[in-house]
């Protein structure tokens, strides 16, 4: 298993440098900036104002990163920090039965499939490749999630952090592609944001402890 190290960089910009551009388009509009997005069986209603952008951020909160999100970029992280593809892959398809992330699913692999393929140059290619093999075969989507994990564990970046960095930068993408066309003021943004980031260290303790629990079975991990 890769060790974490001491490192604690403040932006995903100082985690991955110029090395893996995905911190950067996590939650970017062009990508995954579902906060006006059309509703869905788990409760999500379109974003008019900053009222229902609050309300959408608390049910993403509730239902998608604390239930999927995290605990699929640890798992993926321990998968690839010991070379486990065929259980990066098993991974992979159970996210296909989770109801939560259904409306989410393409613009998710979408990201994680392009990424995926820059990791090719990286030392542990094994892994890599089988796992873009699996999607290429329609064995596997390319959540990118899992390939954020992947990142985190090939690049030797502390888990912690990475997590932390990966809901500050999906908040801050949802925010800010809502922000224009709901003409929001700059400091409601800040204030949504700083409000928001209040439950992140209470989502990585949950998920770092369910990745170590036994009876961890919402996605098999």
């Amino acid at each position: 298993m890769i060790a974490e190290t001491g490192l604690t960089p403040r932006s995903p910009g100082e985690l991955l440098g110029d090395a893996h551009p995905l911190l950067e388009q996590l939650g970017s509009p062009d990508d995954l900036s579902l906060a006006a997005s059309m509703p869905d069986a788990i409760g999500f209603r379109r974003v008019t104002d900053l009222t229902s952008l609050r309300n959408f951020l608390g049910l993403y909160h509730e239902q998608v990163l604390s239930r999927v999100e995290l605990p699929s970029i640890v798992s993926a992280y321990h998968h690839a920090a010991r070379g486990e593809a065929r259980e990066l892959i098993a991974l992979d398809v159970r996210l296909r039965s989770q109801p939560e992330i259904k409306q989410f699913a393409v613009a998710s692999c979408r990201v994680g499939q392009r990424q995926l393929s820059r990791l090719r140059p990286m030392r542990d290619q094994r892994l890599v490749k089988r796992y873009l093999a699996a999607i290429e075969a329609g064995d596997a989507l390319g959540w990118h999630t899992l390939v954020y994990g992947v990142s985190l564990a090939m690049f030797s970046l502390p888990l912690r952090q990475g997590l932390q960095n990966y809901v500050e930068q999906t908040l801050r993408g949802f925010i800010q592609s809502s922000a224009k066309s709901l003409r929001l003021r700059e400091t409601d943004c800040a204030a949504l944001l700083l409000d928001q980031s209040a439950h992140i260290p209470a989502e990585i303790e949950s998920a770092l402890n369910a990745a170590s629990s036994p009876k961890t079975a919402l996605i098999g991990i």
